[in-house]
């Protein structure tokens, strides 16, 4: 697994746990674009990512030679609060280069806590 990126800022309750009102943003693209993507989510109001190396499988195998092929994915998971990520989602929809070749998908998932590691 390689990681390139980390950085979450949220409030803070003053103790260890933190309540928010955040979303973990999953966008899954083909290999070689999640730099573009973490770029492009930047500039739309996130402050960073991590990249997760992943292999897609769909409902065709492929067998060269008798060797399964799978795509190679990349997912970028980024930590923002729900405003941002509905903005980015939004974006993404209209963006005509997640429909080119980097076959992107987004979703997003609640984030009800979270908890700094040291």
């Amino acid at each position: 697994m390689r990681i390139r990126y980390l950085w979450i800022s949220c409030q803070s309750d003053g103790g260890d746990n933190m309540d928010t009102k955040m979303k973990a943003l999953y966008i899954i693209v083909n290999v070689g674009f999640s730099e573009q993507v973490v770029e492009y989510i930047r500039s739309q109001g996130a402050t960073g990512a991590t990249i997760i190396n992943a292999r897609g499988i769909n409902g065709i195998p492929k067998d060269i030679l008798g060797i399964s092929v799978d795509l190679e994915k990349e997912i970028v998971l980024t930590l923002i609060d729900s405003e941002k990520a509905d903005k980015i989602m939004e974006s993404i929809k209209q963006n005509p280069a997640f429909k080119s070749e980097a076959h992107g998908i987004c979703f997003a998932l609640p984030v009800d806590k979270t908890v700094g590691l040291n």
